[in-house]
């Protein structure tokens, strides 16, 4: 096993970046929900730039956008509030909304035949 030194990359360990699947979720999101916002979660070692979007019923949705500025761009375009969730944290009504689907058994996405984690 090497330790040290450069090998030829896999693409494991790689940080993804944002693809159109991803906006284009983020944005059905925007137009099949109420009262959206978002919260811009930063990069991180092993993430790159991610926005949850909550509802106000609580459901929400994270997906990886391009940096702030992507975040940013985002959510002028579909005009909804960006808060740094870092600074803000999420609302309760988040952590109500998925309290309820553990408690129902629903651990995988909203309409998934079969649950993921």
């Amino acid at each position: 096993m090497r330790f040290f030194g450069r090998r030829k990359s896999d693409g494991a360990g790689e940080l993804r970046t944002a693809t159109s699947a991803d906006t284009r979720h983020l944005q059905e999101f925007v137009a099949s929900r109420e009262g959206v916002e978002a919260y811009l979660e930063p990069r991180t070692a092993v993430t790159e730039t991610t926005v949850v979007l909550v509802a106000s019923s609580g459901e929400w949705t994270r997906r990886r956008v391009d940096g702030a500025d992507g975040a940013t761009d985002f959510a002028k375009r579909n005009a909804i509030p960006l808060y740094d969730a870092a600074m803000v944290g999420y609302p309760q009504r988040m952590r109500e909304w998925t309290q309820k689907r553990k408690l129902a058994g629903e651990t995988g996405p909203p309409g998934a035949s079969s649950p993921t984690t």
